[in-house]
């Protein structure tokens, strides 16, 4: 069961500019601290036959330079492993390429904090639907390791697809991408702008499916 105020007041979000090798470019970066020790919340990140139980299959080699794959969305090539600390790879979707960025760090009482950044070039999907479009999954992937650090059992794909339509499903993705607006905001975009493509990412997210 998601206590849906709780998990989105858990999870911090900021975004910040930098510049990289491809241009200048945004990271969006999601941090929560979950009640389990480091070496367990690595697994738990890095496992081929864990990964699935909180978010996608994947396939591949998890190793340096090795490619992976998630089932149905991004794959790419792992650059850096600092096993248990932190990992690179690029994300790979869409014809785009965009990084991504794993640390995890001890906390008091033998929790531990997960933080991801997620880096990208601006383009027309960007200007578009602002960081809520990458946001709001990244908030849903959280959630999914959240839960599966509480159970320890795996998600259920079908009911995960029918909760996002769901009144609590709807009103989860609301918070999340309310929330990536108020950081859209904060890193210097003018409010109408990141109001327009945060109405869009949500009516996006919320779509009715097609018959």
């Amino acid at each position: 069961m998601v206590d849906v105020t709780s998990q989105i007041d858990s999870v911090q979000r900021k975004l910040g500019k930098r510049v990289i090798e491809a241009g200048e470019a945004v990271t969006a970066t999601v941090s929560q601290v979950y009640d389990t020790g480091l070496d367990d919340l690595w697994d738990a990140c890095t496992n081929p036959d864990r990964i699935p139980r909180w978010f996608l299959p994947v396939s591949g080699e998890l190793r340096v330079g090795g490619k992976y794959q998630l089932e149905g969305n991004a794959g790419g090539t792992v650059e850096r492993c600092d096993p248990p600390k932190s990992f690179a790879a690029t994300w790979e979707y869409g014809g785009d390429v965009s990084w991504i960025e794993l640390r995890l760090s001890p906390e008091a009482d033998g929790r531990t904090r997960f933080e991801l950044d997620h880096t990208a070039v601006p383009n027309e999907h960007w200007n578009q639907f602002g960081p809520g479009a990458v946001g709001i999954g990244w908030d849903m992937m959280l959630n999914g390791l959240a839960l599966h650090l509480a159970s320890g059992e795996a998600a259920d794909p079908e009911a995960a697809m029918a909760w996002m339509t769901s009144d609590e499903g709807v009103r989860f993705m609301t918070l999340s991408n309310e929330s990536w607006y108020e950081a859209d905001v904060a890193n210097g975009t003018d409010p109408a702008t990141a109001r327009t493509r945060a109405d869009a990412t949500l009516a996006a997210y919320t779509a009715p499916p097609e018959s």
